[in-house]
């Protein structure tokens, strides 16, 4: 069985030979760059030039022997940059480096010892109208310069590599985005006192994310078993807003993009959202929701156990490997390898899992500690015939 049957048995809910596995296929499922060179080493790896895929998150693209080292079932199509768009990270501020993105968003990290970037601007900040998101100059989805390689990238996964092939978007979520353009604090206000306005950004949103996927999906969504969408709506402990909100303001527009999607190829959604979000995932099933990801396991109410019981015949839970926040960087190998046995116990189970950290590995996590986690999943997580 080849990497790509392996992935999309796991996804109709049937289990393969093995778990598949992901490293790096995602901007949600990858490593921080210190963590990546120090592993290299670990493993006995050439030092490489480290390319930088998510500069916020300061996390790697994943290079093909460390893939083929841990035997990683999917491979990513990644949209590019507007070629409109010019990348600058400046210096001149005071103790940090800094840039803003195609969507006019500010970033910052310290110069000494940063490990990811911070938002610090928030192009649509304080009081806003429908005329201010009109007037906007919002970033091109259908810029041909976006769009380049993206066909070869998903032919080459699908055909050539014979692994599942994974395609992501070209932004943050609906309300993630707007969060990020207004301030946080502004967009929660605008729920109560400033709802219109909101709608009408949301909308907009929406509407830039349909032009990217039409064109993107008319590209390589033929070769295309999931792809990705994401709106960080919970944080540790509950949402970060009410279930009522998120069914009134979003609910419905992820429903329209994820219907759009679907009407253009047969993959299967993946959905990310961080933290406690249990009191929203049958409305995340409702709208079309195929994949859950990170699984956050260490949040209130993210039981693996519980989660695959109540949602496992809907879901595919594609992350939830190991308890990241308590385990995979400061437990020990040890107690790295008993939590990927829980984890694989609780979710494997009729397939419907893929195998990656929460989230992506952190500049803390040991090298020892990665390569117990992918040892524990070699010997562990085989189906029986």
């Amino acid at each position: 069985m080849n990497s790509r049957e392996r992935l999309q048995m796991a996804l109709n809910h049937q289990e393969p030979d093995l778990i598949p596995s992901d490293l790096g296929a995602t901007v949600l499922t990858s490593i921080n760059q210190s963590a990546y060179t120090r592993l290299r080493r670990y493993l006995g790896l050439p030092d490489t030039n480290v390319r930088i895929r998510d500069q916020v998150q300061q996390i790697v693209t994943v290079d093909d022997d460390v893939r083929d080292h841990f035997r990683v079932d999917v491979s990513a199509v990644v949209p590019n940059d507007s070629d409109k768009f010019h990348f600058e990270i400046k210096t001149d501020m005071d103790r940090y480096t800094y840039f803003y993105d195609e969507w006019g968003i500010g970033w910052k990290m310290p110069k000494i010892g940063g490990l990811y970037y911070d938002m610090f601007d928030h192009p649509l900040k304080g009081d806003f109208t429908k005329a201010d998101v009109d007037h906007y100059p919002w970033p091109d989805p259908g810029n041909t310069g976006r769009f380049k390689g993206m066909r070869e990238q998903a032919y080459t996964g699908a055909f050539e590599k014979k692994q599942g092939v994974i395609i992501s978007s070209m932004s943050a979520g609906i309300l993630e985005l707007a969060a990020w353009m207004l301030g946080f604090e502004n967009c929660y206000r605008d729920f109560c006192g400033n709802s219109d306005c909101l709608e009408y950004l949301l909308d907009k949103i929406v509407e830039i994310k349909m032009a990217y996927w039409e064109k993107a999906l008319a590209e390589a969504g033929e070769f295309a078993d999931a792809v990705v969408e994401a709106d960080d709506m919970a944080g540790q402990n509950n949402m970060l807003i009410s279930p009522n909100t998120y069914r009134k303001f979003v609910k419905p527009r992820h429903k329209k993009l994820f219907d759009f999607i679907k009407s253009r190829t047969n993959a299967k959604i993946f959905f990310h959202s961080c933290g406690s979000v249990r009191k929203v995932i049958g409305d995340l099933i409702d709208v079309g929701v195929d994949i859950l990801n990170p699984v956050q396991v260490s949040a209130v109410a993210m039981d693996s156990a519980e989660l695959k019981k109540e949602f496992g015949a809907d879901l595919t839970f594609w992350g939830g490997a190991v308890d990241t926040q308590r385990v995979l960087g400061t437990g020990s190998v040890q107690d790295v390898k008993d939590d990927v046995r829980r984890r694989i116990d609780d979710l494997a189970p009729g397939g419907g899992f893929v195998f990656a950290a929460v989230h992506n590995i952190q500049a803390n996590v040991p090298p020892e500690n990665i390569v117990a986690m992918w040892d524990t999943l070699h010997e562990y997580g085989i189906y029986s015939s």
